[in-house]
């Protein structure tokens, strides 16, 4: 994960921004936003209207979104950050040239609306800030890409390709690859690599470190941005956690490290400590790991996602962290002396279904808690524990093993409420019990075929 070059939004001036919508021939604009799941938004309007939406936002009734407000205060504005514009690749002809923004959410009166997932992450980066640290993330993005069926329907048992981990794949595999590099190019969002994962039709593309928000934004773009290419190619692009029993699941290894605010140094680097990191560092991982049950309801949200932690090829379940362990939740990457400012922490049980802001800002907000408590660190676990004895295993925290048990612990952990707010994490954990239940209401193959001529 290269720390070469800090992905910053340009700051854009009105002005900028309109001039370039006119000298790129620009027709329509999408305002895009989250609900509190995650789920991609989206407003379209003539670009002659986008002035006066700059100006003034635009209307929407949040009472029609999942999460977001009840009727009796249901009237939000949508007001597009201008740093975010970009030209959307595939409408980029000059009758259908779409311009797209991603917005924050504000109440009538102006204020920001606390039931906004990006603003949230906002006033953890407010936090951090506050504490002299700028917070830089990247991430590891994995997915599966199917073919699909004359309807469109993805077909499970026809992965786009065969190849294992960094094998050369087909090349039509490597066409759809190449067309989804140069697409994320087009929308600005840099790329470090990408590379067939271990199963088959799955893949990984690591976009490059970037400031916390920016790089929230820019996985919410990649995501549309996958599906999109994958659509154009007649294939299925999904970031389930797990689709397939047989195949392991999808991780959103997450690198993260603290910067000096003035001077942009990176502040978790000691060369005088035997895995480099600085006390800060220390007291970062060691908010993370107190607080990582109780963030797993947010980083692992799915019903689905508990199907890939500790059961998935190298899918953490342990409450540990280590240098070389890849079981390890936490993993210090290495980086050696010389390369000191690209030290940094890789969290590895958030999956790709996460929504990026409320992610980013609870393990941020767990992080500056274990700085401001001073936490002591916990020993690292370089040796595997899934054959330690159990009595080794006994001292050693594990991770939840459904989605109802890890909102259970999310709801008595005051820092991971804390920096969702009380009006994302009532609404989240309602959508979240809601989800679970559904899921217990099903009756699967598997049971009729394991009971119904048994019992």
């Amino acid at each position: 994960m290269a720390l070469d070059n800090f992905r910053r939004y340009a700051k854009m001036t009105r002005d900028e921004v309109l001039s370039q919508v006119d000298d790129l021939g620009v027709r329509f604009v999408l305002l895009w936003f989250t609900d509190i799941v995650g789920n991609i938004k989206s407003v379209m309007i003539p670009s002659s209207r986008l002035p006066a939406v700059i100006d003034n936002g635009i209307a929407f009734d949040g009472s029609a979104i999942e999460g977001f407000a009840r009727v009796a205060e249901s009237d939000m504005l949508l007001v597009p950050d201008l740093s975010t514009f970009a030209i959307l690749p595939w409408n980029n002809d000059d009758h259908n040239r779409t311009a797209r923004f991603i917005c924050t959410i504000h109440t009538p009166d102006g204020e920001p609306f606390k039931g906004d997932p990006r603003y949230a992450l906002q006033r953890a980066i407010s936090a951090a800030e506050e504490m002299g640290f700028r917070y830089m993330t990247g991430m590891e993005l994995e997915f599966f890409m199917f073919y699909t069926d004359d309807y469109g329907k993805p077909v499970l048992d026809a992965p786009q390709d065969n190849a294992a981990y960094f094998d050369l794949s087909n090349e039509p595999a490597q066409a759809v690859r190449r067309d989804m590099l140069s697409t994320l190019e087009g929308l600005h969002i840099g790329v470090d690599t990408a590379h067939s994962e271990t199963g088959r039709g799955q893949h990984e593309i690591d976009i490059a470190y970037s400031e916390a928000l920016v790089s929230a934004d820019h996985l919410v773009t990649t995501r549309v941005a996958l599906k999109t290419v994958a659509q154009q190619h007649r294939l299925h692009c999904t970031f389930m956690p797990r689709p397939m029993a047989d195949m392991p699941g999808s991780g959103l290894h997450t690198h993260q490290s603290l910067h000096d605010l003035e001077t942009g140094a990176n502040v978790f680097f000691d060369p005088t400590h035997p895995y480099g990191l600085s006390e800060t560092a220390r007291y970062f991982l060691a908010g993370q790991l107190a607080h990582a049950r109780a963030m797993c309801a947010i980083l692992a949200p799915l019903v689905n996602s508990y199907k890939r932690l500790g059961t998935s090829f190298e899918a953490p379940v342990y409450v540990t962290w280590a240098h070389i362990n890849r079981g390890a939740l936490i993993r210090v990457p290495g980086v050696g002396e010389e390369h000191g400012e690209h030290t940094r922490l890789e969290m590895r049980c958030p999956d790709p279904s996460t929504n990026p802001y409320l992610a980013k800002a609870a393990m941020l907000m767990a992080g500056l808690e274990g700085i401001r408590q001073k936490l002591p660190l916990p020993e690292a676990r370089e040796e595997s524990l899934f054959a330690r004895p159990s009595g080794r295993m006994r001292h050693v925290d594990i991770l939840p093993s459904s989605l109802a048990e890890a909102l259970e612990v999310m709801s008595t952990d005051d820092v991971v409420l804390n920096a969702l707010g009380p009006y994302i994490s009532d609404r989240y954990a309602d959508a979240k019990h809601q989800e679970f239940d559904s899921y217990n209401e099903q009756i699967t193959p598997w049971e009729i075929e394991r009971y119904l001529n048994r019992f």
